[in-house]
């Protein structure tokens, strides 16, 4: 299962450099491409405010 970024979202923008799939799209919020993600965790490891869901 993909992971999802939640409302808690600040837009920081620490998320995506961190995929190695470039799953994820800058918005308000961020969001995460479903078909791409490849449940690595990378992005949830940096995220500061704890938005992305597994």
């Amino acid at each position: 299962m993909a992971y999802t970024i939640n409302s808690n979202c600040i837009s920081c923008g620490a998320c995506q450099p961190e995929c190695p799939v470039s799953a994820i799209t800058e918005g308000s919020p961020y969001t995460i491409d479903p078909d791409t993600c490849i449940d690595c965790n990378a992005c949830a490891a940096v995220c500061p405010v704890g938005a992305i869901d597994s």
